[in-house]
């Protein structure tokens, strides 16, 4: 096993990867930027390195200085985490030509599996089905109008490398299509320094379930099962489950599309932990569309549904040893459902909510995780990705897993900047939800439906508020800090 590993990432992953090496009997070196000097990373890591300023292309996406960092603090691994460096087929090669080890798949088979258009031609010779699309970028405005007229609208722009619906565009008539192209390659280019866009066929408001595979460097394979990913908001995922409701009615797709799996990454030559992502149709068609070849940011709910340490098999596989669990030993317990939580503000399109955490207060008790990055008194900088932590609950079934993160999202207070928490609890208590009649489309009609009537009590407690400002007292004096914050309303204080 290593005796020293350099985490190459920040947040609530950096968290989540020292603490895996702590319990590993595993050293471990936090890098960071100007902006994360004080992060929580930091702090907990036995030894940490300077990167440089905060944008990341000056910091966390510069391959020299991740190197530099550990061959200065002899560090003979690098776990890249997820985002910034842990796709890019360049580092992993670096790091082996630097003498270290990259803990995660190997060059190759991130490179195949990375570009969409090439994962798709391996799908394709490994006989999984497809989403109807392109096997190559497109070169040109005439290229895409053809294939747009032969697919069908409506029709999706995408970008052929990275992820999160960064050069991702619907395009639902032919006179938008040049424009939509233009602004995907633009964001592409921006996003990922490659502006290949390739294009696919729409599949009308399916399910996005993703498969969690595991292999050594030995030959063994094996799929973790599913992960329901439909709530995603602009294409980014902020809902998670595991199992997914469709496959507590149809266990048989959980098979199919986990044999489907294992063949498109037994033939990328794929090993270390990684996710397969498909589209299910209505009836229960499903489509390959793309591999992150990297640990996932819901990994969470499969190690609560399946009781399996994810990132210490990476580490163990990474290290040469054996993986001892076969197919037949995995299996599913209860219910796992995770949020993202983000500092943004739903009442304001969701725009980021950088500052100081003035005060914190999070959940616990039995059945819930949070993997976080912030403590109180932490300035959340507007530089990277807003998201604070993810918060998982599981229990013996959906239905009391859903209960219970509702109860958790109730005891889990951040002042001092906006978060998305009230959000969820909204979602959650949203009887389509509960049905399990989830798609992609989902969020976009969740949001255009009656909230609900107003709550008398907080509405008659934010008059007398009003009424009473001349004299200003305190929200104290009005009402105790529970009863607003527990219900999730901080905005009503600020």
């Amino acid at each position: 096993m290593f005796q020293k590993v350099l985490v190459a990432n920040r947040g609530e992953i950096a968290v989540r990867i020292v603490r895996a090496l702590k319990e590993a009997g595993i050293a471990s070196v936090a890098v960071y930027s100007d902006a994360d000097r004080a992060s929580l990373a930091v702090r907990m890591a036995d030894e940490a390195a300077y990167l440089g300023p905060a944008p990341s292309s000056e910091s966390y996406l510069r391959i020299d200085k991740i190197l530099d960092a550990a061959r200065r603090h002899s560090a003979n691994a690098i776990h890249p985490g997820y985002g910034f460096l842990s796709e890019n087929p360049d580092f992993a090669e670096a790091c082996a030509g630097a003498g270290i080890v990259f803990i995660g798949p190997p060059a190759e088979a991130i490179r195949k599996m990375g570009s969409k258009t090439s994962a798709r031609k391996v799908a394709i010779a490994a006989g999984a089905p497809v989403v109807p699309g392109t096997e190559q970028a497109l070169r040109e405005i005439d290229d895409a109008r053809y294939e747009a007229d032969r697919l069908g609208y409506p029709v999706l722009l995408k970008a052929a490398a990275g992820g999160g619906g960064k050069g991702m565009r619907r395009v639902d008539r032919a006179e938008d299509l040049e424009s939509s192209l233009r602004d995907a390659r633009s964001e592409a280019l921006r996003a990922f320094h490659n502006d290949e866009v390739y294009i696919e066929k729409v599949v009308v408001e399916p399910r996005h379930i993703e498969i969690q595979v595991l292999g050594d460097h030995h030959g063994n394979l094996i799929h973790l099962g599913e992960r329901e990913c439909s709530i995603q908001r602009r294409h980014q995922k902020v809902i998670e489950e595991c199992p997914s409701p469709v496959m507590l009615k149809h266990p048989e797709l959980r098979a199919q599309m986990g044999e489907a799996a294992l063949k498109i990454a037994r033939a990328a030559g794929y090993d270390n932990a990684g996710t397969l992502e498909f589209l299910v149709d209505r009836d229960r068609n499903f489509y390959f569309l793309e591999m992150n070849t990297r640990l996932q940011v819901e990994h969470p709910v499969t190690e609560l549904a399946t009781g399996i340490d994810l990132v210490n098999w990476q580490l163990r596989i990474a290290a040469g040893e054996q993986l001892t669990i076969r197919q037949q030993d995995v299996t599913w317990t209860g219910s796992a459902i995770e949020c993202r939580v983000y500092a943004e503000d739903p009442d304001n399109n969701f725009m980021p909510s950088p500052g100081k955490i003035t005060h914190l207060e999070q959940p616990s008790g039995p059945g819930i995780r949070l993997d976080s990055g912030v403590y109180a008194g932490w300035t959340v900088p507007l530089d990277y990705d807003p998201m604070l932590a993810k918060i998982a609950a599981w229990a013996p079934s959906r239905e009391s897993a859903i209960r219970r993160m509702r109860r958790a999202l109730s005891e889990y207070v951040v002042e001092g900047i906006r978060t998305n928490l009230a959000w969820f609890d909204e979602i959650l208590a949203d009887d389509s939800f509960h049905a399990g009649d989830l798609s992609t489309a989902f969020l976009e009609k969740f949001q255009r439906r009656p909230r609900g009537a107003p709550d008398i009590e907080i509405e008659a407690v934010a008059a007398l508020v009003a009424a009473m400002s001349i004299q200003k007292p305190s929200v104290a004096q009005i009402a105790p800090k529970s009863a607003w914050l527990a219900s999730g309303r901080q905005e009503m204080m600020r």
